[in-house]
């Protein structure tokens, strides 16, 4: 009688499939897979009427694309505006973005801003008002200003790209942050290129 576990010998185990690391565990080959995501801004041109906006958040939402924001403004032109988004998707993902939104009938253009472009978002932030010299102190160390001041709060103004928010409002935590609102970012190329080529030939 052999004493042990019954099973088979070491050599006739099933042995998984796939990469291992340095010490030896296995990579999940789906993982291993799953291709990197990046954060883009995407520009859209589009007519100014009613349900452009719904008509592009709705594509979004249906293709389940991950936003980390989107605004929308008027542009130069009268009867054009401007929709600015957000994006982080793994490649091909940005690409299904982009023909996605060029497919709408509203939409002149497309364009993915380069990472030089120039990107601003705004936020009001609600601290208690205990301490408001304080308050425009850190204010000042943002480029921001206090927007309205009473006696139990100060409300601050700060503009800048994302990471700057994102300082800002975890410093101001410290006085104790009643309310944030965002606006989102807003982007347009740098320099001379344009935001969306062939402008001029749509406002024809």
């Amino acid at each position: 009688m052999t004493n042990g576990l019954k099973g088979p010998a070491p050599e006739e185990r099933a042995r998984p499939k796939g990469r291992r690391t340095p010490e030896g565990a296995r990579i999940d080959p789906v993982v291993e897979a799953a291709p990197d995501e990046r954060r883009v801004i995407l520009s859209a041109l589009v007519k100014h009427e009613p349900g452009v906006l719904a008509g592009v958040s709705g594509l979004f939402s249906r293709r389940q694309f991950n936003i980390e924001s989107l605004t929308v403004g008027p542009t130069e032109y009268e009867a054009h505006a401007r929709i600015t988004m957000v994006i982080e998707e793994s490649e091909p993902g940005i690409e299904q973005a982009k023909k996605q939104l060029e497919k709408l009938i509203s939409v002149i253009s497309v364009t993915e801003l380069d990472a030089d472009a120039v990107d601003r978002e705004l936020a009001l932030i609600k601290v208690d008002g205990e301490h408001p010299d304080a308050v425009s102190a850190v204010a000042d160390m943002y480029d921001g200003r206090a927007v309205d001041v009473s006696i139990e709060t100060v409300t601050v103004e700060v503009t800048g790209p994302e990471e700057t928010i994102d300082a800002a409002i975890a410093t101001f935590e410290r006085f104790g942050i009643r309310e944030v609102v965002r606006t989102g970012t807003a982007a347009l190329a740098s320099g001379a290129k344009e935001t969306a080529p062939g402008t001029d030939e749509a406002q024809h």
